[in-house]
């Protein structure tokens, strides 16, 4: 094999390895957005229930609340089930 052969080799290892990186980075990335964009439709979700079990929900909160799950079940569909792990504490 020659000099030139051997650093084409070389330099396809190394493109591979780069792009593996990449998309190991990008998933992880995209992961993150997917969990923030959860978090703020179940932060959106709480504040609606709340306003419905206080009495003081606006006239639109079934609406939004139909919204917001048809939102996270879009989210659920496109990255993999929502980690639903945290305890809520009790009283």
């Amino acid at each position: 094999m020659s000099l030139l052969d051997k650093v084409k080799t070389q330099a396809a290892s190394a493109t591979a390895i780069a792009k593996d990186a990449a998309q190991k980075g990008q998933a992880k990335l995209d992961a993150l957005q997917a969990k923030r964009a959860a978090d703020v439709l179940f932060r959106n979700l709480g504040v609606v229930v709340y306003g419905q079990r206080t009495g003081r929900a606006a006239a639109t909160a079934d609406t939004d609340v139909e919204r917001i799950v048809a939102s996270l079940k879009a989210l659920e569909a496109e990255h993999g089930p929502i980690d639903l792990g945290a305890e809520v504490p009790s009283d």
